[in-house]
């Protein structure tokens, strides 16, 4: 699931003019895009910004990104639900079993409960769901690699589902849970899509799911509306209807929060929380951070067959300057500038939220900021400097040329970018800054034609996913078909210990399994880890519940799901909420928000500062 953050503050003119669209009303807004409105007429809306990185597509077998993630979390049920605890609790599947001989796991499914069109929900949509991800190439492509060990999936019976698996299988209450895993779909709903998968877009509203929500209308870049499953099995939600927002510029949805249009923001940036943190009518709070924030080197694209593809830069291949480009960041002063201390130096492959799974390189074996160590190894191995500063590349006499693409639309990639460009430079390397759209950047990823790409990911308390992406099933084929990968990592060793480690029962021994894991991926320098970043959320105070768990001695609260988020929102009490009548008056407004932050990004683009998500 792909982490977008969101962008930095734009200039104070930016938001003074985003402020002023807000006070237009609606006789103001007449070009702004259409709005929503839920099925209910009455009722208390919620109103949170989507995650930045937006939806990519609402089918949830192709689906990359965390805003379509989050909707699939609310309008579609898992087996289990990650708890407080950080472990797997009871959601379709009331008990779980597992055989003598680790093999053969038995879900007890809940009884009576419905699709909401009325058809039963039952074990078999479970089955189904399973089976087509793990037989149908589509419908394995985001998810395809938690389903890899499976031998079959049955239900004897509407409240039983059996998996039996290749090879012990310690993880399997993790691989179905909202937000993070595999959604179950409704069979009768979906196998008339399966000839078709790939192009099936899920668009026919209300969407047939279960869960907390149920998804009523999605606008394009813009929001999605959902309303409340009053008879949801784990709680109905507070609120009566519920708005994802797309704000694409942070400090828009910031203007929306301070003037009482937004209830919630996940992600603002230090600069933004430091500022809210004294706002009237807002409520501040960091959380544990669930993903990273890097740098992905192309080290030479290749299918799954090893046919190469793509235009990556030949020079890449060779590990001495992937070395070398490692030890020309300064990942610290990225932690110091860019995010304002919220937040630590990125090491290990998986993020501190998990904390069971935090690795460590030993003592002398850090890839410390050492320009001077990395000037000396390519100096010995043969990038002699041109007269205008920039290496030679011995094995073909061209310059050291690499093309760094981030994402157009997210401000971090405007701060870290020409650290990274004045770094390299310093090594003799030349950069050229390619500002992409998200959709652009992650077509370009899976087709290799990259040096080196900004991105960002999000994991949830089970390792498998996360390092999955690094695994040689999730290269493409020859026809650029499938896949997940990130940086077309392909290694024995590491593949072998990825189906080792989804084999081990006893946490201190698997924990071992993974840290060798995560050490390979620290020593191939594809994945350069720059930070780990604090999550920090705003709230309205009109709201209450929205985060989880009990906070450390920092005040940091354990790593926080939308799932639990959303479902347990309250309205403050004496406070009336904000009618569905206003549903659309709201919608118009942060629709025209949006328009004016992405004009001013690209102003700014265009000057020179380039910025990311």
């Amino acid at each position: 699931m792909v982490l977008r953050q969101r962008p930095r503050l734009l200039a104070a003119p930016a938001a003074a003019a985003a402020c002023a669209l807000l006070l237009l009303g609606p006789a103001g807004l007449a070009t702004s895009a259409a709005a929503a409105t839920p099925s209910s007429t009455s009722g208390k809306t919620l109103r949170v910004a989507m995650d930045s990185s937006g939806v990519d597509t609402l089918n949830p077998f192709t689906a990359y990104f965390n805003g379509s993630y989050d909707i699939f979390g609310a309008i579609y049920p898992t087996l289990t639900v990650i708890g407080q605890d950080g472990r797997p609790n009871p959601y379709l599947a009331t008990s779980w079993s597992m055989s003598s001989d680790h093999l053969t796991w038995t879900f007890k499914i809940r009884k009576g409960l419905k699709w909401s069109d009325g058809q039963p929900l039952t074990a078999a949509d479970a089955a189904w769901t399973l089976n087509l991800i793990m037989t149908n190439e589509v419908a394995g492509t985001a998810n395809g690699t938690l389903v890899s060990n499976f031998s079959s999936v049955t239900a004897p019976d509407p409240t039983t589902l059996v998996i039996r698996t290749k090879q012990p299988q310690s993880n399997l209450t993790y691989i179905s849970t909202p937000v993070y895993s595999i959604p179950i779909v409704p069979e009768h709903i979906w196998k008339s899509h399966v000839a078709d998968l790939k192009n099936y877009k899920n668009d026919s509203f209300p969407v047939v799911g279960y869960g907390p929500w149920q998804l009523t209308g999605y606008k394009t870049d813009q929001y999605a509306t959902l309303d409340a499953n009053k008879s949801f099995v784990l709680g109905a939600p507070k609120y009566d209807h519920l708005i994802e927002q797309l704000y694409k510029n942070s400090d828009s949805a910031v203007a929306a929060l301070r003037s009482g249009q937004l209830d919630y923001i996940e992600g603002v940036n230090a600069t933004e929380y430091s500022s809210l943190k004294h706002a009237s009518g807002v409520t501040t709070t960091q959380s544990a951070g669930n993903g990273w924030t890097g740098l992905e080197l192309n080290p030479g694209a290749k299918t799954r067959s090893g046919k190469s593809i793509g235009t990556g830069n030949p020079a890449l291949t060779d590990p001495t300057l992937r070395r070398a480009i490692a030890l020309s960041i300064d990942k610290q002063t990225l932690v110091t500038k860019v995010i304002d201390g919220y937040g630590s130096v990125g090491q290990g492959y998986l993020p501190p939220a998990w904390p069971e799974w935090v690795w460590k390189p030993s003592a002398g074996e850090e890839q410390t900021y050492d320009p001077a160590k990395a000037n000396q190894l390519l100096d010995q191995a043969g990038y002699k400097r041109g007269a205008n500063g920039i290496r030679i590349n011995p094995k073909n006499g061209k310059p050291l040329a690499l093309r760094l693409g981030i994402h157009s639309d997210d401000s971090y990639d405007a701060a870290i970018s020409p650290y990274v460009a004045g770094w390299l430079k310093a090594i003799g390397v030349k950069v050229e800054i390619d500002p992409m759209s998200m959709t652009a950047l992650n077509s370009d990823l899976g087709k290799g034609d990259w040096d080196m790409l900004m991105d960002a990911w999000t994991n949830g308390p089970d390792p498998t996913y996360m390092l999955g992406i690094q695994s040689c099933t999730t290269l493409p084929d020859d026809q650029g078909n499938g896949g997940n990968t990130d940086a077309f990592f392909c290694n024995p060793a590491y593949e072998k210990l990825l189906s080792q480690q989804q084999t081990q029962f006893v946490p201190a021994q698997r924990a071992k399994t993974v840290d060798q894991m995560e050490k390979i991926l620290y020593d191939a320098d594809v994945d350069l880890m720059f930070y780990n970043k604090t999550m920090l959320t705003a709230t309205s105070s009109k709201v209450t519940g929205m985060n989880t768990g009990t906070p450390d001695a920092k005040d940091v609260y354990p790593a926080q799901s939308s799932f639990w988020s959303y479902l347990k929102a309250t309205p403050k009490a004496g406070d009336s909420g904000s009618s569905s009548s206003n549903v659309g008056l709201w919608v118009g407004i942060a629709a025209a928000v949006v328009v004016v932050g992405a004009g001013v990004t690209v102003v700014r683009r265009r000057s020179g500062a380039d910025d990311r998500e």
